[in-house]
């Protein structure tokens, strides 16, 4: 006879679950991530981009210390120090600006 899971079995499972899809939903090379938050690196090419919690980020350019984003669909500027902007329900930041890269934060 099977015995059934106990409801703190199913917590943990589904609890495991979550952060593995959390976590599923940041993904490349240029993208690290915890559980509600990715720090995203874009080359500073018009063919930059990553799918980071369930958005695509594309790299459109970069003006001095003003870099525009798309971001789930929608473009968007930012500068470094600047507060977040809210996009499709995420906070997207900018951490750095290089000659060769982008550095943005997006969380939850």
């Amino acid at each position: 006879m099977w015995n059934r899971p106990s409801r703190r079995s199913a917590a943990l499972l589904t609890s495991a679950a979550l952060a593995i899809t959390l976590l599923a939903g940041c993904g490349g090379d240029n993208v690290d991530c915890s559980v509600n938050s990715c720090t995203v690196t874009l080359e500073r090419s018009t063919e930059a981009s990553a799918s980071v919690l369930g958005v695509e980020a594309h790299f459109v350019r970069a003006d001095g210390g003003t870099v525009t984003l798309e971001v789930a669909g929608e473009q968007i500027q930012l500068t470094t120090g600047q507060p977040a902007v809210q996009v499709a329900g995420l906070q997207v930041s900018l951490d750095s600006v290089t000659k060769d890269a982008v550095r943005v934060q997006i969380s939850r």
